[in-house]
């Protein structure tokens, strides 16, 4: 979602190409989400604003506006996907166009465009957005009042615009008087307008601060900490309208992306390692080693280190390592003579039940060896049985045990 430096972007883009020019065309689509959901009717909007001059245009956090020469004036909101286009001017930031295909980048209207203007020196404008979360709405009131109507109203201070307001006691108030964590604190565009996600993380991260941490459970010397750090993180990324590419090398934002894909970081380029937070669905970044709790945290928060590529295949590879199961040790001789120690390998035993439940470890037995039978002929078993070993018999002694023999086996045969 577009935050308070690539909003400080469009309007940086507004004022160079528009401000102080006719408005010669203008058309809107029927969009029910975009302009229907805040009580605008697009095509009517589009029609008021024929022959209007611009006026000026501003911004608090989140929202900007275009102040017509005569009401009603637009005020309008990026939602998740929104963005102002002009044509020929490249007036996104640099990771928007990398999501675009080549085919899109020259096209216009651009995709997704809900309203566009022609001014009368040829210049043209239009409001895209894919996922029809942004709203454009039609103020009806003087433009010196614009700040004091719907929806800017309602909202905090621009830590960036409103130095006046947003000042290191009126934080100091606002977080002694909730209950919340911090960054749940910073995320409400009631009380401080213009940070979202990327830049509460970034504000907590050279703050030193552990973003579930209580709001009210800092120290004077901590909320002047967080208060120095949200100055200096939203009035550079404002000064660099957005462009990531200019941020500084030390940054979070640098590090923080890429999720459980191949080129995530684990780490900052100090050594800090980065781990995600999860509370209630929504989602932190932080350096544990960095934003330790001095206080009360909120219970259930869930942490996932972040780890690279390199780290996820090192831990494959030690898993699929097996250590062998070894025990015992003896010496054997080297070539030259020492002597080393090694491991002896035992037999793997294996546990069973008796009757009374006792564990018995027994070993496996080792299989007989019985003497092979030699085979011998009918004629040959009679000649043996002439002279057999340890005594000689006669013929009819070796007739009689044979015939023993068969007819044991005949009546064993019978028996059973």
């Amino acid at each position: 979602m577009p935050e308070i430096a690539e909003i400080a972007r469009a309007v940086h883009f507004l004022r160079l190409h528009f401000v102080g020019k006719v408005i010669k065309h203008a058309e809107a689509t029927d969009d029910a989400n975009v302009f229907g959901k805040v009580g605008t009717d697009g095509p009517e909007m589009a029609a008021g604003l024929i022959g209007k001059k611009i006026i000026s245009a501003g911004t608090q956090g989140k929202y900007f506006w275009m102040e017509m020469s005569k009401p009603p004036h637009l005020v309008m909101h990026f939602g998740m996907t929104g963005w102002i286009h002009i044509k020929g001017e490249r007036s996104a930031y640099t990771n928007y166009y990398k999501k675009m295909k080549p085919d899109e980048l020259d096209k216009w209207p651009p995709k997704y465009w809900k309203f566009k203007i022609e001014t009368e020196d040829g210049d043209e404008m239009a409001f895209t957005d894919p996922r029809r979360f942004g709203r454009v709405r039609a103020v009806d009131c003087p433009g010196k009042d614009i700040r004091k109507h719907s929806p800017l109203v309602e909202n905090g201070p621009d830590p960036v615009v409103d130095l006046d307001v947003f000042t290191e006691d009126y934080l100091r108030e606002k977080m002694k008087s909730r209950r919340v964590p911090i960054k749940a604190l910073l995320l409400d565009q009631a009380v401080i307008s213009g940070i979202g996600n990327w830049v509460a993380d970034e504000v907590l991260y050279q703050a030193k601060l552990h973003p579930e941490q209580y709001c009210n459970d800092f120290s004077d010397a901590e909320i002047k900490q967080l208060y120095e750090s949200i100055r200096y993180v939203c009035q550079t990324a404002v000064d660099k309208l957005g462009d990531s590419d200019q941020f500084p090398d030390d940054w979070l934002f640098n590090y923080r992306w890429g999720k459980g894909s191949k080129n995530a970081h684990s780490h900052t380029p100090n050594g800090d390692k980065l781990a995600f937070l999860t509370v209630g669905g929504r989602t932190s970044c932080y350096a544990p080693a960095r934003q330790k709790k001095t206080g009360q945290i909120v219970s259930g928060v869930k942490e996932e280190p972040l780890e690279s590529a390199e780290e996820k295949d090192s831990q494959k590879k030690a898993s699929r390592t097996k250590v062998p199961k070894t025990k015992g040790k003896s010496e054997e001789p080297e070539a030259n003579g020492s002597k080393v120690k090694t491991e002896k390998v035992e037999p793997r035993k294996r546990k069973i039940k008796t009757e009374e439940d006792e564990e018995v470890t027994c070993r496996p037995k080792k299989a007989k060896t019985q003497p092979s039978k030699k085979s011998i002929t009918r004629s040959q078993y009679f000649e043996e049985s002439k002279n057999p070993k340890g005594g000689t018999k006669t013929t009819e002694e070796a007739k009689a045990d044979t015939s023993g023999r068969r007819r044991s086996g005949r009546l064993q045969s019978k028996a059973a």
